[in-house]
């Protein structure tokens, strides 16, 4: 076995998925990891060595249907099977398998994090130029709240995720979509049915994919006492080491429930006078900086309409207060339709987001909770929820 030094940001999830492992298989070999909620950076972990994926060649296999059902190159193949060929591929003869390439640039590597994202953003500025991307302000630890913006058209739309900290597999998901997107256009040719040449040229589609990146970092990686906020975090979860269940921003303030849109009455309901994991509104609206900056670019651009994404639940949530145009349900209707999602009239909540764009602006707004089970979402089912995604927000910029 190798050992391996734990660093800050990592996870048995990362470290496994590096190494084409599962987390079992360390845990394996450091039973003692499974009673911490993190690794801790300085920590010695016994890594196992990665088992090579083999195939018996098959009754009809040709060498280019074994690269293609496996995603790795010729070269790769032959390098580590001596003397296979198109002329040569002997039925039964065993292979031994590369590692796939990659074939997409948002794939993830355990936990799908601010650096993850931000690294994936610069790759696909690279790929795809017709992608934009721009700052709209800063996280309380200063984090870029980056927003992408794609397509050209007069009718605009908004979509934003991970505001609440343990739902970063929305981000994963709005940012595989936007690759897809971007390929399917760059390539010219459909997407799962639609046609992304007349979202480009009918819609322009702007994209928050972490409004909240403190707590996304703080639900994955969790705390040491060397962060700045790290007195205030603990006695804000009740002195626990284990976040995965935090909501809030670094500071212990809701962003779901920060919008000028009924926020006394919230408040009320809430019940929360002091920072927690979840559901304090903050002092007063739009007291934080993640908050403020979202709702001020949101007047900025005056979005035609928005999708703000959550989980869990497979719900559509399109209305607020009778302030919702008369269209947001049948297009709510649609959405689900495509999705598989519920469409639902939501009552007894104020505060959030969609609530404030419906009753500001009184056009279509969103909230959709992406997946089942339990937050943070489980990893293995992120190309589901992120084709879900995508036919929302592609039968929205279709509407």
């Amino acid at each position: 076995m190798l050992e391996y030094i734990v660093r800050g940001g990592d996870t048995l999830q990362r470290i496994a998925m590096i190494r084409g492992l599962k987390p079992e298989n360390i845990l394996n070999a450091n039973p003692w990891a499974s009673d911490q909620p993190y690794l801790i950076p300085g920590q010695i972990l016994f890594i196992p060595s990665t088992p090579r994926r083999r195939y018996a060649i098959q009754s009809g296999d040709t060498l280019a249907r074994v690269l293609e059902q496996f995603s790795i190159t010729e070269q790769a193949l032959e390098g580590f099977n001596p003397g296979i060929s198109h002329d040569r591929f002997p039925i039964g003869r065993i292979l031994v398998l590369p590692s796939s390439e990659k074939m997409s640039i948002v794939e993830p590597q355990g936990e799908y994090g601010y650096r993850d994202m931000m690294k994936h953003i610069t790759e696909l500025l690279g790929k795809y130029k017709f992608i934009e991307a721009n700052s709209i302000g800063e996280s309380v630890m200063g984090k870029s709240l980056e927003i992408l913006k794609i397509g050209k058209g007069k009718r605009i739309i908004h979509v934003n995720a991970s505001i609440h900290a343990n739902e970063w597999m929305t981000t994963l998901c709005v940012m595989r979509f936007v690759e897809e997107y971007a390929e399917a256009y760059q390539s010219q040719r459909m997407w799962n049915g639609y046609n992304p040449q007349e979202w480009f040229d009918n819609c322009t589609l702007w994209v928050l994919p972490m409004a909240n990146p403190d707590g996304v970092a703080l639900v994955q990686e969790g705390v040491t006492p060397e962060h700045p906020f790290y007195t205030e975090i603990m006695e804000y979860n009740s002195h626990r080491n284990d976040f995965k269940h935090w909501k809030a921003n670094i500071r212990g303030v809701d962003l779901g429930d920060q919008f000028p849109a009924h926020w006394e009455e919230e408040v009320i309901r809430r019940g929360k006078i002091l920072p927690a994991p979840r559901d304090y509104a903050g002092t007063s609206p739009l007291c934080e900086p993640e908050s403020r900056a979202l709702a001020a670019f949101t007047l900025d651009i005056s979005p035609d309409t928005v999708v703000a994404l959550h989980s869990q639940g497979q719900e559509i949530y399109w209305n607020y207060r009778d302030y919702e145009p008369e269209m947001s349900e049948k297009w709510s209707q649609k959405l689900a339709q495509v999705s598989g999602y519920r469409s639902v009239k939501l009552q007894g909540s104020d505060a959030g987001y969609k609530d404030w764009f419906i009753q500001h602006f009184k056009r279509p707004g969103f909230t959709v909770e992406i997946g089942q089970g339990v937050n943070p979402l489980p990893l293995y089912d992120y190309r589901n929820m992120s084709l879900e995604v995508g036919l929302i927000v592609g039968e929205l910029m279709s509407l």
